[in-house]
């Protein structure tokens, strides 16, 4: 297996445009985790069926959130994808998020080229409500029966806020080499 951070850039966040490799499928009540140190997946943890992702997980090659780990992103398909494959994305903006007293920030995207769709999601408010809501109840309590009320939405932003928080994770990336 490549090592993602070494063969993939971020994008072109300015024009809404990352590289986003997925972790964890639609579905999947698997943690898996991009291991930096030895380039792979690991298999963290497996939750509660109850606490399954409502969307597809996945990270941001060569970027460092506040929390030390890639920056997360989180990807809207109508099918789960593989863990492992990459793609082009397109932000449609950022999902405010603290997880134990860390922000973790999570990247709203869809696929760059949704030829199923038509491209229909430009904008966050393009996105079904209801996903959005689904989303945010998920990431408030997915840890509620081991750790309650150690994480909290904060709210969803455009794509403005979103390549502020991108920028700042390519920085912090740029800076730990």
């Amino acid at each position: 297996m490549a090592d993602f951070n070494k063969i993939l850039e971020p994008g072109d966040y300015k024009n809404n445009s990352i590289n986003v490799v997925i972790e964890i499928p639609t579905g999947s009540n698997h943690k898996i985790e991009w291991d930096r140190k030895n380039a792979c997946f690991m298999l963290d943890r497996i939750e509660p069926v109850a606490f399954a992702k409502p969307c597809n997980y996945g990270f941001i090659p060569q970027t460092i959130d506040e929390d030390g780990d890639e920056l997360d992103a989180l990807v809207i398909t109508e099918q789960p994808l593989t863990t492992g494959v990459y793609m082009k994305a397109r932000v449609l903006g950022v999902m405010k998020f603290v997880d134990g007293g860390e922000v973790d920030d999570k990247i709203i995207c869809v696929a760059d080229d949704d030829r199923n769709n038509g491209d229909a999601y430009q904008t966050l408010e393009d996105l079904p409500k209801r996903t959005l809501e689904q989303i945010e109840f998920h990431f408030n309590h997915y840890k509620d029966l081991k750790k309650p009320g150690t994480t909290k939405v904060e709210g969803f932003f455009g794509t403005k806020e979103a390549q502020e928080v991108i920028e700042a994770a390519i920085k912090r990336w740029n800076d730990a080499k």
